[in-house]
């Protein structure tokens, strides 16, 4: 199992799709996720990991409280650190700020995937926050190695 998720987890990184939720003026957070991806998964593994980048233009920070999607009825928040991951109820989006799930570090895990995506396919998620609502995005999946900033 250690040795399963150590494979999800060196598939874990950020790419493009875009999607937003607002909020204002009235002090809420104003959400859009500016980048999002998903390494192909290791097969049989029934595991993946996903990274989106969410920006908070607004003037309140919020939360990222869970993400749903067809893929799995099993995703969690995770954290890194020291090499050690650990899943988390929540993750910070700060006010004029954002929360970068990437590699080695925050990121989504899709547990019990119900097919194995493929390159060239798009995963709809639906991202839940405390105070911004749900957010759409969709996650293009890409070659395991694939990582954004090194292109």
């Amino acid at each position: 199992m250690a040795a399963t998720a150590a494979l999800a987890l060196a598939g874990c990184s950020s790419s493009s799709g875009s999607a937003s939720a607002s909020a204002s003026a009235d002090g809420k957070p104003e959400l859009k996720v500016t980048e999002s991806f998903m390494p192909e998964p290791v097969r049989g593994s029934g595991m993946a990991a996903g990274f989106v980048t969410v920006a908070n233009s607004g003037s309140t920070a919020d939360r990222l409280t869970s993400v749903t999607s067809g893929l799995s009825d099993n995703i969690t928040l995770h954290t890194t650190k020291n090499q050690q991951m650990r899943e988390v109820t929540s993750l910070p989006v700060p006010a004029h700020g954002e929360l970068d799930l990437e590699r080695g570090g925050n990121h989504l895990m899709f547990m019990g995937l119900k097919k194995q995506p493929e390159p060239g396919e798009k995963v709809a998620v639906q991202l839940h926050f405390e105070k911004g609502g749900t957010l759409k995005a969709e996650l293009p999946v890409k070659e395991p190695t694939y990582n954004p900033k090194h292109g």
